[in-house]
């Protein structure tokens, strides 16, 4: 009996110390592999390497903005940006809105400066499509009337200008200009003339743009 029970103490503690073994060697296996990875760590970490490689960018970048070349293209440069923004200030008078006044009588003076050269592309864009006026003999004149008188025209005409302009207006489309054309020259027959009309001129303000939609026109000397 004692025999049996010292065979099983010993295979106890064999047992037990094999265990034991067991138990350590894992932690002895993965320490190698923690150390391992925490060199690895260490030295793959480029930690400095960027401070390194963006210091000269840095330098090379603030250099050029220091130095006498940088600092006169960029003056050259803002020069030419200033030049460049003036220019559409200088062209804006050309370009300035008419008061309604002031383009009624550019209206009026350029209608009657095309008769000179019977030119009937003025009467063309400034008179409305339905256009009625009375012409100075009492004839009542559409567009169509207004641009015939112009084609048969033959006088020759020294000078043809507008006197006394008057505009006055009625709301912010509609205008009446009442003026004085006087026209020298000679008619078709050699005969010296000098002769005045008294005109009264409606106009409406229809898509942008002045149209003379109405006119009465009287002789009153020549």
């Amino acid at each position: 009996m004692k025999i049996i029970i010292s065979f099983l103490a010993t295979a106890f503690l064999a047992a037990m110390t094999f265990a034991q073994e067991e138990s350590a060697s894992p932690a002895e296996s993965t320490a190698p592999t923690t150390e391992e990875k925490a060199s690895a760590t260490v030295e793959e970490t480029p930690a400095s390497k960027p401070a390194e490689a963006t210091a000269p960018a840095a330098e090379k970048k603030a250099e050029p903005a220091t130095s006498p070349k940088a600092a006169a293209a960029a003056a050259t440069k803002k020069e030419a940006t200033t030049s460049t923004a003036a220019k559409p200030a200088a062209a804006a008078p050309s370009g300035k809105k008419m008061s309604v006044e002031a383009a009624l009588k550019d209206n009026e003076n350029r209608w009657e400066a095309s008769y000179p050269a019977h030119d009937v592309s003025v009467a063309q864009s400034l008179v409305a499509n339905d256009f009625a006026g009375v012409y100075w003999d009492g004839k009542v004149m559409s567009k169509s009337g207004v641009i015939s008188e112009i084609k048969k025209d033959k006088d020759t005409y020294k000078s043809a200008t507008n006197e006394k302009l008057a505009v006055h207006t009625y709301g912010p489309n509609v205008a009446v200009v009442v003026g004085t054309a006087r026209e020298k020259g000679t008619g078709k027959e050699g005969k010296a003339f000098d002769r005045t009309f008294r005109f009264t001129d409606t106009w409406m303000l229809r898509n942008g743009q002045w149209q003379c939609v109405a006119s009465q026109v009287m002789k009153v000397k020549g």
